[in-house]
């Protein structure tokens, strides 16, 4: 669990410390973005070590029934996610929201907070539930002001559908491959 944590708490740092500390990043210039990408590549691999390591301490027991509700969010957060990709216009609902991959982190983590019982699912998913918050928080406050991107076109939907299909059936094959079925028996 240790492991875990300090990773959660490297990919905090690193994604807080241009917000937290502007003057100490600015003085690092172009070397500040390489630790950044470091400390947040050592998260990712902590966070990963870390969790596949953690025993299973179990909190709580979900109905098998929220896996088509995960499902359904992992999707909509694939989609979220793409949809601040394109240049210029802008597909929904990243044409809505200021912060869309901030959105599909946090609906990423609530999908999989539903279906994970466990605590190191909890410190995990919540952690970076928590996370997205609080950026979205400080990113509004810094930046108060904020214009929407106008809305694309039909082409760029049409796009998005194949790509969130297509992310959507990797990522179904690798938690399989991981022995993770993300579909109930």
């Amino acid at each position: 669990m240790f492991l875990l944590i300090l990773g959660l708490i490297l990919w905090v740092g690193a994604h807080y410390f241009k917000r937290l500390a502007p003057d100490a990043r600015a003085r690092m210039g172009n070397a500040g973005k390489g630790l950044v990408a470091l400390l947040v590549v050592a998260g990712v691999i902590l966070m990963i070590v870390g969790y596949r390591a953690a025993d299973f301490i179990p909190v709580w027991d979900p109905p098998a029934f929220l896996t088509h509700v995960n499902n359904l969010l992992m999707v909509l957060a694939f989609w979220i996610y793409g949809s601040s990709a394109a240049k210029g216009a802008k597909a929904w609902p990243a044409n809505k929201t200021r912060h869309p991959q901030l959105l599909a982190v946090k609906t990423w983590a609530v999908a999989h907070l539903l279906v994970n019982g466990d605590l190191a699912s909890i410190i995990l998913f919540g952690g970076l539930l928590a996370w997205a918050v609080v950026s979205v928080i400080l990113i509004n406050r810094a930046e108060p002001d904020w214009t929407p991107p106008p809305h694309a076109g039909r082409a760029t939907y049409i796009r998005l559908v194949v790509i969130t299909a297509v992310i959507f059936a990797v990522v179904v094959g690798i938690h399989t491959w991981l022995g993770v079925s993300p579909f109930p028996a």
